[in-house]
């Protein structure tokens, strides 16, 4: 789910920031450096705030792995030129609590069009009223992925979010902790996967910066530099609308496990009042 946009009527993107975008993504494509492999179905660093209640946000997440892996040793399909579909609906329930739920799918060259599992997500939040210094909510995502996809069919994770606007700015970390329950990973216990957004407001349509990605391994054992997933990913969030939400990047891993090169784009629409 993507920051709240501000109320206004629709807005037009002039030709000054859409040059503006092309520059933001084209700066990856000059930086990319070797890397590997990972999980890509929902890429996106949380806002703090939860979905109104009496709206449902219903959002695709679609990417491609540009360049990724082409070959597995662990019994999972390559990511090379796979493309990951998820639909994720949101219901807000309270000013102060949403339900999520996300359908994973996958279209990879050799296999097809495949479902690839399903995960809940509830999360809870500070209500906006209580006017904090900082949005302050928590997510708990679970459920289920084919073994084809990943090495740990049934996982579990726990997302702080606090996030702050200071004048043009945006800051967004998600310090989250995830552990597996059935998998190759099920004896390791908890892992560290920190999640940071920042992006300035260029204009009321237009919000670009840079959104960081990582899993570093087991709390208190990290895995080496070089097993972290890593990845930095330039990205523009665009406020068309106080109903629309879309956000888009492309993201460049940093380590040797991370895919080399992926483009992604989120497209949200609010149904209700």
């Amino acid at each position: 789910m993507l920051p709240a946009p501000v109320p206004m009527s629709r807005v037009l993107i002039t030709s000054d920031e859409l040059s503006m975008i092309r520059i933001l993504l084209i700066s990856v494509v000059v930086c990319a450096v070797p890397a590997l492999s990972q999980d890509n179905y929902e890429i996106q660093v949380y806002p703090g705030p939860v979905v109104k209640p009496g709206y449902t946000m219903v959002e695709s997440h679609s990417n491609f792995t540009v360049q990724g892996i082409k070959t597995t040793d662990d019994g999972t399909i390559p990511t090379h030129h796979a493309f990951h579909e998820t639909i994720e609906i949101t219901q807000g329930i309270t000013p102060w609590f949403e339900t999520g739920f996300y359908i994973f799918t996958s279209v990879n060259p050799d296999h097809g069009w495949q479902w690839v599992g399903d995960h809940i997500r509830p999360r809870v939040a500070i209500p906006e009223e209580w006017k904090w210094p900082v949005g302050l909510s928590l997510s708990t995502e679970f459920g289920y992925q084919r073994r084809q996809y990943s090495v740990d069919t049934w996982t579990i994770e726990v997302r702080p979010i606090i996030d702050k606007t200071i004048g043009p700015l945006y800051l967004s970390f998600n310090p989250t902790i995830d552990r597996s329950f059935k998998g190759l990973s099920d004896n390791e216990g908890w892992s560290f996967s920190p999640n940071f957004k920042a992006g300035y407001q260029f204009s009321k349509a237009v919000n670009g910066g840079i959104e960081y990605y990582g899993s570093l391994g087991p709390i208190g054992n990290f895995s080496p530099i070089h097993d972290q997933m890593q990845q930095i990913m330039p990205a523009v969030d665009l406020d068309l609308s106080p109903r629309w939400e879309v956000n888009f990047g492309v993201g460049v891993g940093i380590t040797g496990t991370t895919d080399h090169l992926l483009v992604k784009a989120i497209i949200g629409y609010r149904f209700g009042k």
